[in-house]
């Protein structure tokens, strides 16, 4: 069980990052920006989804809900000081495994610096994902630029 399953305003906190940066869509759609196009529905949401699913805003508020405690238990496995750190920086953390997946979490510069006790590198390390199949988006350049300053605060 991650922080986020034990803690009330760190889970709201998440989920309302979670919620701005992702954005709500009740039905399945086709992810361009995704290698494979992966058909994704609610906040994000890609495991499971089929053409032609549709949700209500309830059922995506308790998917993202559940979801974020898996990306969670993974920033925790991958970087053990998400453990402990402040609340903001772990949201940051969650909020880009939960964009680019436990494996490139796990694997990037952002996890491998924090576990260095280079904890500013890896707050800036954050502003290199802001690319999706190869090109820089300008949705994910402000949402990497919000979480590095989430990371920040405190420092």
């Amino acid at each position: 069980m991650s922080r986020l399953k034990k803690g009330g305003t760190i889970a709201a906190a998440a989920f309302a990052v979670l919620a701005a940066s992702e954005g709500l869509r009740l039905n399945a759609y086709p992810d361009p920006a995704t290698k494979g196009h992966p058909w994704t529905a609610c906040y994000g949401e890609t495991k499971g989804i089929r053409k032609g699913m549709s949700f209500t805003a309830n059922e995506c508020r308790e998917m993202l809900i559940a979801r974020s405690d898996e990306f969670g238990n993974g920033v925790e496995r991958c970087t053990p000081s998400a453990k402990t750190m402040p609340e903001k920086r772990y949201v940051a953390h969650v909020s880009l495994a939960y964009n680019i997946g436990v494996g490139a979490y796990c694997k990037s510069s952002v996890s491998r610096l924090e576990n260095a006790g280079q904890t500013r590198a890896s707050c800036d390390a954050f502003l290199k994902w802001n690319k999706a199949a190869g090109m820089v988006f300008p949705g994910l350049t402000r949402r990497r630029k919000e979480e590095r300053a989430l990371c920040l605060e405190g420092l």
